[in-house]
């Protein structure tokens, strides 16, 4: 079959006329299609395309949409649907192919791990002196995590945000409505009480012995589940702290059962799974061009895609954003990109250890997700909490649990053009989180744990961060609102944005209200001109 050429095709789109609804213009025919080899060709045209369905993807889709605006997101991984006593997630103790990403570095967490190829949950990508660990699936890395949403505290939020931010008026506004939307609320008393949470009390003993503060962790959670979980009602999922990688029974208020829900409910979003985004481009007449891969569920192409938009979200989480706009950059895709693209990267200052101590009497199971916390946020410049998080199901008590620990940090690492490898690849400081690592976050979890306690730093073994951060931030790279220093209609929106930390938070909260925040002032201010 003769390939039509992008002129051809895009002109007879245009003289369509429709008005252009997810994929497919209302009244008219499909999108037109070509043939290369044995994969088909599409092209398609779109009001608003948004890539990636986590926090960021999900708070501009929703709001777009209310706003009357049609919008296509585009997602590479798969819908991950739960229910009580389902197998949707793979369970922690018996990682199989749906943990990981087809396109991963095998090594996740510090050793191979060997599955047939599958469009799964987690890619690891390794970098110098670190690997980030991204999501994949409708819902990003809410499908992963363990929930804490935390707003910061005025004054670390204010040395590390720009001012113009207005804490205040985020406060008053935008972090409630995140709040509302994830339907956060504490465990009960009642659930922390049993004797599946033994180690969340142990934990809070010793934070109180410690002198340190201590408070229950606000969770996007209906913790009525957990419950029931303890009266037989479902199988264990929360109550045996095998939710790590996902929970299979349903009650967590994650993005793909908020916002996206949310947003297809107005008929004007579009989710489009298994679209795993390669390369964008500034068109010659000032659109954007998106160039897709639809995959199946091994990773294998069976379509390609040309989609023209008007206006183009990066909501890709901050490694994967980072990496489209550097590649688009080095090659000429996009001329002119501000020069502080790939810069500003941080890792949250995250770290995770293993607490050992024959006598803390934990527990088997450890109920979960995350219960309490210490939030060390007198000074700003030091700010870090520390989190006690369940060992998975064991048939004998592990006499160990998790502390998880993330703070504030002057490290910086930055994405290069690697030409050979035709990708933006990481370069991290190997000490680049030291000061805040091993000045404040590692005496307090050693003070939390006790001298009789033996603390495995598993960072230390293997340098990684769940919460990679910037890459385009805010300043550098674009305004407050997300959009691209000297690029019309380009918008980053997700943890790309950060600068390179969140005010000793976990991102999920910052990144969507920041979100919420700028799609305020875009459906004021950008409907109607460049959206």
């Amino acid at each position: 079959m003769k390939v039509m050429t992008r002129r051809s095709l895009l002109t007879g789109a245009a003289v369509a006329g429709a008005t252009l609804v997810g994929a497919r213009a209302i009244g008219s025919p499909a999108p037109a299609a070509a043939q290369v080899g044995n994969v088909p060709l599409t092209y398609e045209e779109h009001r608003v395309v948004v890539i990636g369905s986590g926090f960021g993807g999900g708070v501009s889709a929703l709001r777009l949409a209310q706003a009357g605006v049609p919008v296509t997101v585009l997602e590479r991984g798969l819908r991950w649907p739960t229910g009580p006593n389902s197998e949707t997630f793979p369970r922690a103790t018996a990682p199989d192919k749906r943990l990981l990403w087809c396109r991963s570095s095998p090594n996740l967490f510090g050793r191979p791990l060997m599955f047939e190829p599958y469009t799964g949950l987690v890619e690891a990508v390794p970098g110098e002196n670190m690997t980030a660990l991204c999501a994949a699936g409708v819902g990003g890395g809410s499908l992963v995590y363990q929930g804490m949403s935390l707003q910061p505290a005025e004054a670390v939020f204010n040395a590390h945000f720009p001012q113009e931010l207005d804490w205040q008026t985020m406060n008053r506004v935008h972090y409630p409505r995140v709040a509302k939307m994830l339907g956060l609320a504490e465990a009960p008393d009642e659930l922390v009480a049993s004797e599946n949470y033994r180690a969340a009390r142990v934990f809070a003993d010793r934070v109180r012995r410690a002198g340190l503060p201590l408070s229950k962790i606000p969770m996007p959670i209906d913790w009525d589940f957990a419950l029931a979980e303890l009266r037989g009602e479902m199988k264990p999922s929360y109550t045996n702290g095998d939710g790590a990688m996902g929970v299979n029974n349903g009650g967590k208020h994650s993005v793909d059962v908020t916002y996206i829900a949310a947003a297809e409910a107005t008929g004007l979003v579009r989710v489009q799974t298994l679209h795993e985004v390669t390369d964008i481009e500034r068109a010659p007449d000032g659109r954007w061009t998106v160039r897709v891969q639809r995959l199946d569920t091994t990773g294998a192409v069976v379509e390609r895609k040309v989609l023209t938009t008007g206006a183009l979200i990066l909501a890709a989480g901050s490694i994967n954003t980072t990496r489209l706009l550097v590649r688009a950059s080095a090659k000429g895709l996009i001329p002119d990109l501000p020069d502080g693209l790939g810069t500003g990267w941080g890792t949250n200052a995250d770290r995770i250890y293993v607490w050992a101590d024959p006598s803390a009497e934990f527990g088997a199971p450890q109920g979960g997700p995350v219960v309490y916390g210490s939030l060390n946020w007198d000074d700003p410049q030091t700010a870090h909490t520390v989190i006690q998080a369940s060992i998975p199901p064991l048939a004998l008590d592990p006499r160990s649990t998790m502390m998880v620990a993330y703070g504030v940090s002057d490290g910086r690492g930055e994405f290069r053009y690697d030409a050979a490898r035709d990708d933006a690849v990481l370069r991290w400081p190997r000490e680049g989180d030291s000061v805040i690592q091993n000045g404040h976050i590692g005496p307090a979890v050693h003070k939390i744990a006790g001298p009789d306690s033996a603390l495995l730093d598993t960072n230390a073994l293997f340098p990684s961060t769940w919460h990679p951060l910037g890459g385009a931030s805010m300043g550098t790279v674009c305004d407050l609102d997300g959009r691209v220093h000297g690029q019309r209609g380009l918008y980053v929106l997700d943890g790309a944005l950060m600068p390179g930390n969140t005010a000793a938070c976990n991102p999920s909260m910052t990144i969507a209200a920041v979100a919420e925040r700028a799609l305020d002032n875009l459906v004021a201010q950008d409907v109607g001109t460049l959206i």
